[in-house]
């Protein structure tokens, strides 16, 4: 089904941060959170079992549970089962992502994308949610960042595993939508040029941003509105630095994107903005961009995300980007575009 049809609004609320991603939260902290982004209205919620080896999920369906199951939309992820076994967080074999979750669950995670992982994890995810019923249901990495030169195995098992248990699920009724969730361009464009199975939508995350947008914006936007396979858009800030942080794709930020971040800063002051407005709006303006799903560990953050998306932003700024060669010149922006 059409996700634009299934999504309450174009902003989600992305968990992965609750999942203890770079530091510990306190249990009260991230309950405020979620219950922050409630009463700001969001009712779209992602999650996955790598986040913190299901911490996520617990902290999300703690606050859930007691809110009707009819409005809002879930999403979680398949691709990574989550054991009683214990390990050592910091000892984890996450490819680029090194020890992102090292002050999460000590459970141990095991990579496994075969049908029968993929209904046990969606069993799994359900008791930790507390819930009924999942909405919307991810692949979740199978693509370079994490698995190297062997991606494509990955992939490939995949393709003959979760796939195809997934499409049972959706064509059964027990879940309405289906895609990938990565952090990379190819493995979307491989999945576009299947004859089957068909997913509904990818949510891609630090591929259309500020920062990173040209592969993304050359073949993959396009092919995926011609196919009408919408896109979820999650990391919109960058890991961080696009929001007052200083991460970049999960690590401390490079000097050549932190220059880069200080010129866009510098546009945003010149035309009264905030750089949290630039790069939710900017997201958002591709016609094949569905809804963005920002993360957050404080309450605080959800209304400035709010606030973000309803600043007026004056077309001269986006202009200035351009002309800086800041984003792609035909990357679409949010406002009429008078060249």
């Amino acid at each position: 089904m059409s996700i634009r049809s299934l999504l309450p609004g174009r902003i989600g609320f992305g968990t992965a941060p609750l999942g203890n991603m770079f530091r510990a939260i306190p249990d009260e902290e991230a309950a405020a959170t979620v219950q922050a982004a409630w009463d700001q209205g969001i009712r779209y919620f992602d999650t996955a079992p790598l986040y913190g080896a299901g911490l996520a999920e617990i902290r999300l369906g703690d606050v859930l549970a007691d809110k009707p199951r009819d409005e809002y939309v879930l999403s979680t992820k398949v691709g990574r089962v989550i054991l009683d076994e214990v390990e050592d967080p910091t000892s984890r074999e996450l490819g680029e992502k090194g020890t992102l979750f090292e002050h999460g669950r000590p459970n141990k995670i095991v990579n496994d994308y075969s049908t029968d992982a993929t209904l046990r994890s969606v069993e799994d995810s359900l008791g930790r949610l507390q819930t009924d019923r999942l909405d919307i249901i991810w692949v979740h990495d199978i693509a370079q960042d994490f698995y190297g030169d062997d991606w494509v195995g990955v992939y490939e098992s995949a393709r003959t595993g979760a796939f195809r248990a997934l499409t049972r699920l959706r064509e059964e009724g027990v879940i309405k939508a289906w895609g990938l969730g990565v952090n990379k361009v190819e493995p979307l464009e491989m999945t576009l040029d299947l004859d089957e199975p068909r997913p509904d939508a990818f949510l891609l995350a630090g591929r259309y941003t500020l920062l990173d947008h040209s592969r993304a914006l050359q073949r993959l936007l396009p092919a995926a509105a011609e196919q009408d396979v919408d896109i979820v858009v999650g990391g919109p800030y960058s890991s961080g630095i696009l929001a007052g942080g200083s991460h970049f794709e999960y690590a401390e930020a490079p000097a050549h994107i932190v220059d880069k971040v200080g010129r866009i800063k510098v546009l945003a002051q010149e035309h009264g903005i905030g750089i949290k407005s630039a790069a939710l709006q900017f997201v958002l303006a591709h016609p094949a961009v569905a809804a963005v799903i920002p993360g957050a560990t404080r309450p605080s953050r959800i209304a400035e995300d709010f606030s973000a998306l309803a600043q007026d932003v004056p077309y001269s700024f986006w202009k200035s980007l351009r002309e800086q060669k800041i984003i792609a010149h035909d990357a679409p922006v949010p406002v009429k575009d008078a060249s």
